[in-house]
């Protein structure tokens, strides 16, 4: 499976996900959530820009909890609440989230 955005076609696997995570563009990114029905808002990218940069910092996905934490810093809450993130990514964390943001699929959720 394969999808073009920014004049650039990146493979997927078979669920949908980057199959080499450095193929990830905001472009990308774009066509992954305009797949999933999500226009991406500001409160969007706060949350792939922060799975990434910790992606990057610590080399695993970030867990929900860290997510939330950030993203309730972002909304200028003191608590997180895990109903930002269903509102954000209504099918879940794993499904749409870390999709779109370009990571793997977990291992948890691999099948085989």
């Amino acid at each position: 499976m394969q999808i073009v955005a920014g004049g650039k076609s990146v493979v997927l696997d078979e669920e949908g996900y980057l199959v080499d995570p450095a193929d990830w563009s905001e472009a990308i990114a774009e066509a992954l959530a305009h797949e999933e029905r999500i226009v991406l808002s500001a409160a969007h990218w706060a949350v792939i820009r922060f799975m990434r940069d910790y992606h990057e910092q610590h080399k695993i996905i970030p867990d929900a909890r860290h997510v939330m934490k950030h993203l309730a810093t972002v909304k200028g809450s003191d608590k997180a609440q895990r109903n930002d993130l269903f509102v954000l990514f209504p099918y879940g964390y794993v499904k749409q989230a870390c999709r779109i943001a370009g990571m793997r699929r977990p291992r948890a959720w691999s099948t085989g």
